[in-house]
């Protein structure tokens, strides 16, 4: 019989804390050389609203990004990788629990994320990432942008992480400046927003002055790797930007030809090109797997030249066609991952398994964990386990992929004063390998495969418990 812990507690103790320098067989089975070396140091560098087509190793034609491009040439370009909703708050979810969103309850229909005046948060009983690694003696830091509750009980050190440093939710939320919505985004200042910038659980300044806050997150990021340097350490590094308001520091502002979107862009990489400098000063490139890709989609349409590009994918943020939910994604790790670009699926949900896999830390085997172990495409020794992404849009499963293949059962702009849900019956269906941009419906001449992933469907939704919705808690006043 299946143990079922009533609290992340019960599940740490049952771990146990491990020891941060045993080898454990599933990491040595993957990589000969990594025998005889530390447990591998992890960072995920985690944007908000970064485009599938924004970096220059994706085709961009005016947004320098050296550093990232040198990242995936000297590690892996993943070209079919998504996250678990096309909105922050579950995707982040998502990405540190490796659970669909709709399990934890965080996600809505109504609200799409959490707000200032939210009540809910990631609930306690979810294990996240940060500390399944405690188990293992990782020291644990989140940096940047949180978005999973803002109250005392949801903060990052209330999840793992021994160290917080960033703002709790949107840099767009705390809106105090009654401005005309054009004007304050083409023109922002910082102080139209009232974020907090907080360090653990304290609010160090408000508001936030988000021209320094890419450096500064850098800033942090660095001290902590120097400070942890002799010990296994889990960054988890949620960069504010390219999440409008744009704020770029002086030094790259009117830099790039991209114009305000470029620089935040160019100044991303930059500071990731910092990172990478440290570990390699450090000497530490050799035990540490970086990861970096990005929450959602680009907000392309509302804001316009502001927002990113979801280059040839079609539709952007909040929306379930690809443009919304395909991400770049890097993996860099010099010495053992095989280098190269993956074309096999992959999601930010197989980032926890991959991780727990990689350093011997117990999966929790109490409920459902929808991430795979991706330790076979990273290491050259076989495809992707993935072969189904569930595209949900709020509590409502919009689109389903399996394989080449991808049925959509409704279809809805991202954003949109009129926008309207269509209902698709049969379902639409493409081809993703040959039209990436999904311009062809092919479901009358497929229905054999529509039939095949309905059947996908109906054994999800037989085993899918959907969690106490945290977002449309608010605040009582």
């Amino acid at each position: 019989m299946q143990k079922v812990f009533s609290s992340r507690r019960d599940f740490l103790r049952t771990a146990g804390l491990g020891i941060a320098y045993t080898m454990v067989p599933q990491f040595l089975t993957c990589s000969k050389s990594i025998r005889k070396e530390k447990l591998p140091n992890i960072i995920i560098i985690f944007c908000d609203d970064l485009g599938y087509g924004d970096l220059g190793i994706y085709g961009h034609p005016t947004i320098k990004t050296p550093n990232l491009d040198r990242m995936a040439l000297e590690g892996q370009k993943w070209t079919n990788f998504y996250v678990a909703a096309s909105v922050c708050t579950p995707s982040r979810a998502g990405i540190l629990t490796g659970r669909l969103p709709i399990r934890s309850g965080m996600c809505s229909s109504k609200r799409r994320v959490l707000f200032p005046d939210s009540a809910g948060g990631l609930p306690e009983s979810e294990i996240t990432l940060a500390e399944v690694l405690k188990t293992k003696g990782y020291k644990t830091a989140c940096i940047g942008k949180w978005h999973l509750g803002h109250l005392p009980r949801y903060l990052p050190t209330k999840n793992g992480f021994d160290y917080y440093f960033g703002i709790p939710y949107s840099n767009d939320m705390d809106d105090v400046s009654k401005l005309p919505w054009k004007q304050k985004f083409w023109n922002p200042k910082t102080e139209y927003w009232n974020v907090p910038l907080m360090q653990n659980e304290k609010v160090i300044e408000r508001p936030a002055e988000q021209t320094s806050l890419t450096k500064r997150y850098t800033d942090e990021t660095i001290k902590f790797i120097k400070n942890n340097k002799n010990n296994p350490f889990f960054i988890y590094l949620a960069h504010t930007m390219p999440h409008v308001p744009l704020f770029a520091s002086k030094n790259f502002q009117n830099r790039s030809l991209r114009g305000l979107y470029g620089d935040v862009v160019e100044e991303i990489d930059w500071n990731v090109g910092r990172i990478l400098r440290t570990l390699n000063d450090l000497k530490l490139s050799s035990n540490t797997l970086v990861i970096f890709t990005s929450d959602n989609g680009p907000w392309w349409l509302t804001y316009k030249e502001l927002g990113g590009s979801a280059g040839l994918l079609r539709g952007g943020k909040g929306s379930t066609w690809e443009g919304g939910m395909r991400e770049p994604a890097i993996f860099w790790w010099p010495g053992h991952i095989k280098k190269g670009t993956i074309t096999d699926i992959g999601s930010t949900m197989d980032i926890f398994t991959t991780i727990c896999k990689l350093t011997g830390a117990k999966i929790p085997d109490d409920r459902i964990i929808d991430g795979v172990d991706l330790r076979p495409v990273l290491f050259g020794t076989g495809p992707s386990p993935r072969k189904t992404i569930f595209y949900y849009r709020g509590t409502k499963l919009y689109a389903v992929r399996k394989g080449s293949y991808k049925a959509h059962f409704f279809t809805e702009p991202g954003y949109g004063k009129n926008r309207k849900v269509k209902k698709h019956n049969p379902p639409l269906l493409f081809n993703l390998e040959q039209d990436p941009s999904e311009r062809f419906d092919i479901s009358k001449e497929h229905p054999e495969i529509i039939a095949d992933i309905l059947e996908t469907v109906k054994k999800h939704k037989a085993k899918l418990v959907i969690g106490e919705n945290q977002l449309e808690k608010i605040i009582k006043k």
